[in-house]
């Protein structure tokens, strides 16, 4: 396994492990709102963002999206959960940023499982306006 900086030519696998990761997490997510965020995230969100992508044998299997020291998205694909890849991407931007925040909806019982064992502790909860869903804001500081 190896991480490196995201490349534009990264985007349709990076859109493959988002739709796949999402629908396993997210299953209570509207199919509007999730066609919004497979627009945003090559438009807005990755230009934006500092993303780097995990990759096994060449092929981009995870990734991880920084805006400042918050955790904007984190997604590996399902048949790799389990193996140290999210571990290893959340290591990667820890270890350049410190204290790291993030968002995760309350019935994403995989994401708040990661989290947890991670190190994040809970800060607030509040409502996600777009999806009507609770988030939970999370907070991991170095060493945790």
């Amino acid at each position: 396994m190896r991480i490196r900086k995201y490349e534009s030519g990264d985007v349709p696998a990076i859109l493959k492990t988002w739709e796949r990761a999402t629908r396993l997490a997210h299953p209570f997510l509207e199919e509007d709102f999730l066609d919004q965020e497979r627009k945003n995230i090559p438009e807005l969100y990755l230009p934006n963002a500092v993303t780097w992508v995990a990759e096994v044998d060449g092929a981009v299997i995870g990734f991880i999206a920084l805006l400042g020291n918050e955790i904007g998205g984190l997604f590996v694909e399902p048949s790799y959960h389990g193996t140290g890849i999210g571990r290893a991407l959340v290591d990667k931007v820890q270890t350049d940023n410190g204290t790291l925040e993030v968002e995760v909806f309350s019935e994403n019982s995989i994401g708040r499982r990661f989290y947890t064992r991670y190190g994040f502790v809970e800060m607030e909860e509040k409502l996600h306006e777009l999806t009507g869903q609770k988030l939970l804001r999370l907070k991991c500081t170095e060493g945790s």
